[in-house]
């Protein structure tokens, strides 16, 4: 059995894990197509109804915003690009993280002080300051939200790519390949990466809900998602200024991104202490 397979098996042994995963489809799945079949348009007004409460008379059954528009649809739509955001940043921090933080546990030595003391430098850089430097770059766009994220996220990768990296390198397989003449880059991508599938899968779910954060912190400052494209973090900071007399434009997205968080969390965490019984075996 594949080492992919095992984990899903074991997936499916939790409960936590199959209902978290399982919320999570049900919200990718409605947020796919929730635009395609609603009668109401992205960005279209309906003067008519503007703060209309939810209802399912008017044909918003997550009411409409402060300028008419139909809330069900940017919901949906923000879920999209929150979704879009986690996942490129979370890719991002896999690539970078793995690579990155095998190639320092194995060599070792000078080599693997001097990649920690670059990490380190970067732990120490004020996250705002260093949005703030990409904005005057950039200008604000998709690139800066997926660079920002990325360019944190796979800080802790790397150290915990290291960590297990330290241990594997003193293996027999690894260190039978060395002695055969096996070059340091076919051993971490055809010996040390596969054996590092369960860890970094399992970091991968928990690294989601905070690039979730992070990308709904920065829209909610406005240093991310801007009009007429929107985020669930943009929704919330939207629906703070209409919260006394439409508290719905508030707590719908909230709600949501407060689910989200909860489901990715738990899922991280379900898989988590399934590896951890694994290895106590």
């Amino acid at each position: 059995m594949s080492v992919v397979a095992r984990i899903w098996a074991r997936m499916r042994s939790s409960k936590t894990v199959m209902v978290s995963g399982g919320i999570l489809c049900v919200i990718a799945l409605l947020a796919a197509i929730g635009p395609w079949i609603s009668p109401n348009e992205y960005v279209a007004a309906d003067f008519g109804n503007i703060l209309r409460a939810p209802t399912l008379s008017a044909g918003h059954v997550f009411g409409t915003d402060d300028l008419g528009r139909d809330l069900f649809v940017r919901t949906m739509m923000g879920v999209q690009v929150t979704f879009a955001v986690a996942l490129v940043a979370s890719v991002v921090s896999l690539l970078i993280g793995v690579l990155y933080g095998a190639t320092a546990g194995f060599v070792g030595g000078r080599v693997d002080a001097v990649m920690m003391r670059l990490v380190d430098t970067l732990y120490a850089t004020p996250f705002i300051f260093f949005v703030i430097l990409l904005l005057v770059v950039f200008e604000r766009n998709f690139l800066l939200i997926f660079v920002a994220i990325g360019a944190i996220n796979w800080l802790d990768m790397a150290r915990i790519v290291r960590g297990q990296t330290l241990s594997l390198r003193e293996r027999e397989f690894v260190q039978a390949a060395q002695l055969i003449g096996v070059s340091t880059p076919r051993i971490i991508l055809r010996h040390i990466a596969p054996n590092l599938i369960g860890v970094v899968i399992v970091y991968v779910t928990l690294t989601i809900p905070q690039a979730i954060l992070i990308e709904s912190f920065l829209s909610f400052l406005g240093l991310g998602i801007q009009e007429p494209q929107t985020s669930l973090g943009k929704l919330v900071n939207d629906g703070t200024d209409q919260m006394e007399g439409a508290s719905w434009m508030l707590l719908i997205p909230a709600t949501l991104l407060a689910v989200l968080l909860l489901c990715f969390n738990f899922l991280g965490d379900g898989m988590r202490d399934l590896l951890d019984s694994r290895q106590s075996r």
